[in-house]
């Protein structure tokens, strides 16, 4: 199975030939970012997913400002629903590899919903797209969240921080 997936994939990097495609990032551009996820039993019960959308805008042909909206949904048997969400700005660092451009940044935003308690939020971030035309890219980031209510809980805060993976596709512009 393994090997079916590493020759598609190659299959598929190889199908988009770098060569006269003008792949990257310029001042100015605008970007469009889809992620989505999710997870339920073989009954389809204990449901959960996620989604974010995220605009930004190259300030240089390295510098990104991005405003990110996420919303996550767990529907559990016997229990309520519960929703969460969060509203974040950014500013990240890219590189130019070619097809590839990793980024390192920080977020600040808002997380609110039923499943936590609404609160500040803010953070390191790195990631890295790949470009499989000239518009469209495959994009994957890490982030590490911690909450704090105000400046003084900042250094408390940061321990007790968690991960935020997402995986989709972006468009640029």
């Amino acid at each position: 199975m393994l090997k079916r997936i590493v020759i598609a994939t190659s299959i598929l990097c190889l199908s988009f030939p770098a060569a006269g495609l003008a792949q990257g990032f310029s001042q100015g551009d605008k970007v469009v970012t889809l992620n989505g996820g999710g997870m339920s039993d073989e009954e389809l019960d204990n449901i959960t997913f996620s989604v974010e959308g995220a605009f930004s805008y190259f300030f240089t042909d390295n510098v990104e400002g991005a405003i990110r909206q996420g919303l996550g949904y767990t529907d559990v048997p016997g229990a309520d629903d519960s929703w969460v969400a969060s509203t974040r700005v950014a500013l990240d660092y890219n590189w130019d590899m070619g097809r590839v451009w990793p980024l390192v940044g920080l977020n600040f935003g808002y997380v609110y919903g039923d499943a936590v308690d609404d609160t500040w939020v803010a953070g390191p971030e790195a990631g890295v797209r790949v470009f499989v035309n000239s518009t469209t890219f495959l994009v994957g980031m890490v982030e590490y969240q911690f909450f704090f209510d105000d400046s003084d809980e900042v250094d408390d805060a940061f321990d007790d921080g968690r991960f935020i993976f997402t995986v989709g596709m972006g468009f640029r512009w």
